[in-house]
């Protein structure tokens, strides 16, 4: 099946839209998912970059959300028509996937970051030569074929457009909260980063009941939307040490739990500085940057800790649709950080997004979709 794609076609290369890119036939477990909208995520950026190591050319994308045209003759849950959203995807045997941690999988890189699909056959190709894939799904595309588990199942009363970043920005930065660091009721978190991410984090320490949720960043149009969304405090890096702010808002004693999700050196080493004694910093942004730590000083004499978290410790399927049943008790409102684009527009949406004017850009593929249909 020909197909309209966005393609990446060596490192550092600019998004070139292609229609001769031809869709991969569907095995037993497939699902063939007409795609609706999705968003730019800042992994998207680093594999266009090389930041990681990636086959080129490549169709990238990884926040889609779609509905589903045919399913393979092994699929169950699955019927066309159904609307869903595409995450990554979990192999579902090995001994981290049946222990219920599918972030963990013991197959992560092969199945999500090989560029080819499970069995190693391309996803896609293009005059005959293999197209590089993401996360088993890429979602620059106006179609495309995923395994029955990269797919969560969502109501088809909420529009579709808006729903795809949950499959990663948005379940990376809440989950890290709710999933692994558990913050207590009336403890403190701050979350340095105020992007999609970091935002989802800091609604996720909102929804925990932390008593501080303290949003740290440099723009103050961010901050701004921080406090919207449930920040109690706000700290412009720019304008002052935020390790002392922070100290300064909780009594000299630091905060309990932090997230880094900027990969920035200093700002990775301020998100420990800042924490107090006991405390927690999870570091979750894809970078490049390494941190300077006085390793006694900085973590054994204070008790601190600091962890690696991959998309948020999620299940998709159990994550995804409890964002949703946020999203309409009013308590986590994702939706105030996207911008819609039109998918030829992917270059200028992926620079606003890197610069900052953007905070979730979301590229519309279907312009004839009607939410709620």
């Amino acid at each position: 099946m020909r197909i309209k794609a966005a393609v990446v076609n060596q490192k550092g290369g600019d998004f070139e839209m292609k229609d001769d890119v031809e869709l991969a036939d569907m095995q037993p477990d497939d699902l063939q998912v007409h795609m609706v909208a999705t968003g730019i995520c800042h992994s998207d950026e680093a594999l266009r970059k090389g930041t990681a190591e990636i086959d080129y050319p490549i169709v990238l994308g990884h926040e889609g959300s779609g509905i589903v045209e045919k399913v393979g003759s092994e699929v169950k849950d699955f019927k066309p028509g159904d609307h869903v959203v595409l995450s990554f995807y979990g192999c579902g045997n090995c001994v981290n996937c049946l222990k219920g941690i599918p972030t963990q999988c013991l197959n992560y890189a092969a199945n999500n970051l090989s560029g080819v699909r499970p069995d190693g056959s391309a996803h896609f190709t293009e005059n005959g030569h293999k197209v590089a894939d993401m996360f088993d799904q890429s979602s620059f595309t106006t179609t495309t074929v995923v395994r029955e588990r990269n797919a969560v199942k969502v109501p088809k009363d909420l529009d579709l457009r808006q729903l795809g970043p949950l499959g990663c920005g948005y379940v990376t930065g809440s989950g890290t909260v709710f999933n692994t660091l558990k913050p207590e009721p009336g403890s403190t978190i701050a979350v340095f980063g105020t992007g999609a991410v970091g935002l989802a984090a800091m609604m996720a320490g909102r929804i925990s009941g932390c008593t501080r949720v303290i949003a740290v960043d440099i723009v103050p149009s961010r901050l701004e939307l921080a406090k919207e969304l449930g920040a109690t405090d706000a700290i412009n890096s720019k304008e002052q040490d935020p390790v002392k702010a922070i100290q300064d808002l909780t009594d000299g004693h630091g905060v309990d739990y932090a997230v880094d999700t900027t990969g920035v050196k200093a700002v990775m080493e301020a998100s420990i500085k800042a924490l107090a004694q006991g405390g927690t910093t999870a570091t979750i942004a894809v970078t490049d940057q390494h941190v300077d730590l006085d390793t006694w000083n900085d973590l054994c004499v204070s008790d601190r800790k600091v962890i690696g978290v991959n998309m948020g410790d999620s299940i998709p399927q159990i994550d995804i649709p409890r964002l949703i049943r946020f999203y309409k008790l009013g308590m986590f409102d994702f939706d105030k950080t996207e911008k819609f684009y039109k998918f030829d527009d992917i270059n200028q949406a992926n620079a606003d997004s890197v610069s900052g004017k953007t905070i979730k850009p979301v590229l519309v593929i279907d312009d004839d979709y009607k939410p709620g249909k």
